[in-house]
């Protein structure tokens, strides 16, 4: 399966492109991305990722949308699967999502934003980017 992804590393570089071979348990994986109307590959070490966000988009939405800020209370949406979850990570950036497979024996986890407007479809956070984990019930 081809995926759409942004890897986002701990310096701020953003590489963004294609993988078929992303596993949560892997060390690295592979990215291709087009640069100069060339495709170039990448391999994508994890351990000097902040995250890997799985995208609808790889341009991103509109950039004259407005960044909201969604709180659980706000989302309407009752098919809202799996544990609610605020991730803030060493940048300051601060994401709500729903997870079911969080284990902090594990390299990272999946999340899925709350906002249905994101460009993000699920987020892979590297654990040791992140500063403070909260859940809700």
């Amino acid at each position: 399966m081809i995926n759409r992804v942004v890897a986002r590393y701990l310096n701020g570089r953003t590489i963004r492109g294609y993988t078929t071979d992303f596993r949560p348990d892997a060390e690295v994986f592979h990215l291709v991305a087009k640069e100069k109307g060339e495709d170039k590959s990448y391999t994508i070490v994890l351990d000097e990722l902040k995250a890997v966000f799985f995208v609808k988009q790889l341009e991103g939405m509109d950039p004259r949308r407005p960044v909201v800020k969604r709180d659980f209370d706000e989302v309407k949406d009752k098919r809202l699967v799996g544990k609610k979850v605020k991730v803030v990570f060493k940048d300051g950036e601060e994401l709500r999502g729903t997870t079911l497979g969080y284990s902090p024996k594990r390299k990272g986890f999946f999340f899925t934003p709350i906002d249905p407007e994101s460009n993000n479809e699920r987020i892979f956070a590297i654990l040791s980017a992140v500063k403070d984990i909260t859940f809700y019930d």
